[in-house]
């Protein structure tokens, strides 16, 4: 397998110049060794969507396209991690049933290590997944200043492997990273998982004038926060998106209510308030700065869409306090009948938010100045909105 010419063609469609200080990590690392099972999204006859197993042995030309392809890659669906699947084992894919660990497509690793603005000396504690972003970090760093965590042992244990299989022998450990971090000061932390909010733990465990940068649990929003001398940091909501699988503190997450759940169902069929909507349907979780903005006035709400066989679209939207949402158009351009109920209005929240949208051109959270306390809050700011997370 020729899989050093593909991990330079990666470097240079990433990296772009050789003499960048990310090149030669990418040029280096074989990613493959990481990945050698995952989870593909496919489709069965009858159009039921389904996670599929790849072996990378089984094809090593489909092992190399992928491996060093600029995507992610999910190796474990549930508590069904690829490396222990049956051959030929295939997974029903649905609300219920969320990938809980991957490798992350490269160049976004890229983009949250630069954003740590990481030098030669920077002390670094990552996040572990398959760990190809560890290997990046130790072949840029050395393997002494890189300490790299996940909350599921076999994981740590996977990666410990794997990395020794190139090299390298960072520092591993199994942590809940919503909680003590492994003892030690760190430069830099960098998160390829979402955070409901920054934990005190990172606060503490940041070395003076150290950075952080992660993502806020259900939205695309890159948090870069530098700590200040009050023990909390402050900083910027970057201007790229990014989207992370959140932590989990187990097995799986907690099980999300089912598309039966009696609110999915009030959501269905209720009739609520009748209104019609300002702007043609969208579905919001495609749209990262709605999503944003939306998850941060109204935390927690889940979504679902449906597509009938005239080509009707409806979309459906639930939040834990009971409100419900569902808009209905026959086609893409047309404006939907609203129906919703419970405290809150739900589809008229989202279209606020798109009014703001058109009126200013932009949303609040691109470029929003970011204040974390030393509790943990995130406090998001500009042209005078704020909202705060945790």
């Amino acid at each position: 397998m020729d899989w050093e010419s593909a991990a330079h063609r990666l470097a240079a469609s990433i990296a772009i110049r050789p003499e960048s200080r990310w090149y030669a990590p990418l040029a280096t690392t074989p990613r493959h060794q990481f990945v050698p099972r995952w989870w593909a999204r496919d489709t069965e006859a009858g159009g039921k969507p389904v996670w599929v197993l790849r072996d990378g042995a089984a094809d090593p030309e489909q092992w190399l396209r992928t491996a060093y392809s600029d995507s992610t890659l999910v190796t474990r669906v549930g508590s069904q991690h690829a490396d222990h699947a049956d051959p030929g084992r295939s997974l029903v894919r649905g609300s219920d049933r969320y990938s809980t660990s991957s490798s992350t497509l490269p160049s976004l690793v890229l983009l949250m290590y630069r954003s740590g603005c990481i030098t030669d000396r920077s002390r670094v504690l990552v996040t572990t997944g398959s760990g190809y972003g560890t290997a990046l970090a130790c072949a840029r760093l050395g393997d002494d200043q890189v300490t790299s965590v996940d909350v599921d042992p076999y994981l740590v244990s996977a990666a410990r492997q794997r990395l020794a299989g190139t090299g390298h022998h960072p520092r591993l450990e199994v942590c809940d990273l919503t909680k003590e971090l492994p003892h030690g000061s760190y430069d830099r932390i960098i998160s390829t998982v979402s955070v409901p909010a920054v934990p005190v733990s990172w606060l503490e465990a940041l070395a003076p004038g150290g950075r952080l940068v992660t993502t806020l649990a259900r939205t695309g929003l890159i948090i870069v926060a530098d700590k200040n001398s009050g023990g909390g940091a402050s900083g910027y909501v970057a201007p790229e998106p990014a989207g992370f699988m959140s932590t989990r503190h187990g097995e799986d997450y907690d099980s999300p209510l089912t598309d039966d759940a009696p609110g999915w169902q009030h959501a269905r069929h209720a009739e609520g308030e009748t209104s019609t909507g300002r702007y043609p349907l969208t579905y919001v979780p495609d749209t990262w700065e709605l999503r944003s903005t939306l998850e941060l006035t109204l935390p927690g709400i889940e979504y679902r869409q449906h597509i009938a066989d005239d080509g009707s679209r409806t979309v459906y939207m639930l939040h834990p306090d009971g409100s419900w949402a569902r808009a209905t158009a026959p086609t893409r351009h047309e404006l939907p009948t609203v129906h919703q109920g419970g405290p809150s209005r739900l589809w008229d929240e989202l279209d606020r938010i798109r009014t703001w949208l058109v009126v200013d051109g932009d949303l609040p959270v691109r470029g929003a100045a970011v204040t974390i306390s030393p509790n943990g809050a995130v406090a998001i700011s500009r042209k005078g909105w704020t909202a705060t997370v945790g």
